[in-house]
């Protein structure tokens, strides 16, 4: 790890910290969810450390139902990190400005919504960031920038990038420990084999982890969209659009060279569900492959017997990284593909990390802990790039700041 973390930062100093707080937001409230509690961590440490802290954060983007004000996650981290979190509906104005100047040791303070900004949102470079009125004006009030929103470190906005460039610059824990878990793939050596448990709806996204980690994993168990399509370059009327879906047709048409010479090439790496379930009178029903002569809806999880067979290699594994979920595990009816994974993978004493939009709410749903897992991630676009070992550009500068 070559960046600054906060073992390096001296007390007491005027901190401005970047965090990830982006939530769903349903009929103009803000939902709590697990970034809070992640982030609070970092704030709670900093705050302890007689720091006086600034947060910048971002919610939705211009034009969406989801950009609205930060006031109501101030409340909600306040409960995470048992604290007063003060609020400013500013970001580097006079209010900002006079809010921020007027912490004392352990105060925290919540700026509005970064991308109510001009300058935040266009991806350019970082020292072009560097050099906006939103970075220049905001720094000269900090000694030190902390960086803990990795899941957006793929961005190159200038809350992320632009900071590092003028004020001494840190990883908090979020970020520390996001990046080295999720890094690890593709910069650890295991001794034992290597599982990654691909599905989701982002077929494309999943199908380029796969090819870029071929010769990392020795086993793929797939489910989800890219599951259906893999099916179907090995010959079954599966991984195709009925009714009015709208999931893979596209993707199949983007991805079919590549899925097909995957399985040319590493066929033996690669295992495919057995059987799938689908609604039927309201209840489960499942399918062997084999007996599937023409698709006339969607399968909404993969099969038990699936399950079964992708247990074995899970047991046998000494890593095991999760990209997406198997099936609609929201639904308790097609949670058995995700749910049965994540069971074997918490059973089995091996290294594992579990990512993948919401894959991981299904750890709660179905009654396991967070601790049964070496890390689970709260990043998406950030976890696959990590996992491909592209670069993140809001590591990239906390590294040159080191």
């Amino acid at each position: 790890m070559t960046f600054q973390t906060l073992d390096d930062l001296e007390d007491g100093q005027r901190v401005l910290v970047r965090c990830d707080l982006n939530s769903p937001v349903e009929d103009g409230v803000v939902k709590d969810n697990r970034r809070f509690d992640r982030h609070a961590e970092t704030i709670r440490e900093l705050a302890e450390n007689g720091h006086r802290i600034a947060i910048l954060a971002h919610q939705g983007r211009p034009g969406r139902d989801t950009f609205v004000s930060l006031e109501q996650h101030a409340d909600i981290l306040a409960a995470h990190v048992d604290r007063e979190v003060q609020f400013v509906d500013d970001t580097y104005g006079d209010d900002a400005v006079a809010a921020i100047q007027s912490l004392d040791a352990g105060d925290i303070l919540l700026l509005e919504n970064a991308r109510m900004c001009e300058e935040e949102l266009p991806e350019e470079d970082p020292e072009i960031k560097a050099e906006t009125e939103f970075v220049q004006t905001l720094s000269k009030q900090f000694d030190a920038y902390v960086n803990d929103a990795y899941s957006a470190a793929h961005r190159s906005h200038a809350s992320l990038v632009g900071f590092p460039l003028v004020l001494p610059a840190y990883a908090g824990r979020v970020m520390e420990t996001e990046y080295e878990a999720n890094s690890s793939i593709a910069q650890r050596e295991f001794d034992g084999n290597v599982t990654m448990v691909v599905g989701g709806t982002k077929a494309t996204d999943v199908i380029q982890v796969m090819n870029a980690l071929d010769e990392k994993v020795d086993d793929f168990l797939l489910g989800g969209i890219a599951g259906e399509l893999f099916l179907r370059a090995a010959g079954y009327p599966v991984g195709h659009d009925v009714g009015d879906m709208d999931l893979f047709d596209d993707q199949w048409d983007a991805n079919q060279e590549t899925i097909e010479a995957m399985l040319d090439e590493h066929g033996d790496s690669i295992t495919l569900a057995t059987d799938l379930a689908f609604e039927k009178a309201d209840e489960r029903a499942e399918i062997a492959v084999e007996d599937i002569e023409e698709k006339t809806q969607g399968f909404l999880d993969v099969g038990s017997e699936t399950v079964m067979t992708y247990s074995p290699v899970i047991h046998d594994s000494e890593a095991v990284f999760v990209k997406g979920a198997l099936g609609l595990f929201e639904d308790e009816r097609f949670a058995v593909g995700t749910a049965g994974v994540l069971e074997a993978i918490a059973e089995t004493d091996c290294f594992s990390v579990v990512g993948g939009g919401d894959t991981s709410r299904a750890i709660e749903m179905y009654g396991m802990s967070e601790d049964e897992f070496s890390h689970v991630s709260i990043a998406g676009g950030a976890y696959i790039r990590a996992l491909t070992g592209e670069s993140l550009i809001g590591v990239d500068v906390l590294e040159r700041a080191a």
